[in-house]
């Protein structure tokens, strides 16, 4: 049996640390903060280059198109980014669902 299980009922969604991005929480480990989470971008939304220097980054695209450095990316795509790494900017061409884990807590600077 699996230790933690959110099962297909709906979910809360809450503000994200940006404007126009919405974060429902899945799963969030008590002992080093990371967090399981879906992510929604709003369309047109621009996220500004951007470090976290507590966590690594992990992301799957599941829904939309999403740019970064002039390359679109859309359902399918992979990202990971270090803990510490500079990246973006993201630009959200349509509305974007993605998949995220935080190994760590989700700080931006």
């Amino acid at each position: 049996m699996f230790q933690y299980v959110t099962g297909a009922e709906p979910k809360t969604w809450v503000p994200g640390p940006y404007p126009g991005v919405q974060l429902c929480v899945l799963h969030r480990n008590q002992d080093t903060g990371g967090l399981c989470v879906l992510r929604k971008f709003e369309s047109g939304i621009t996220v500004p280059a951007h470090v976290h220097a507590q966590a690594s980054e992990t992301v799957y695209v599941l829904q939309g198109e999403w740019e970064e450095s002039g390359v679109v990316y859309g359902p399918g795509s992979f990202f990971h980014a270090p803990r510490g790494a500079k990246h973006g900017p993201h630009v959200a061409r349509t509305e974007v669902l993605s998949f995220t884990v935080f190994d760590g807590p989700l700080t931006v600077a």
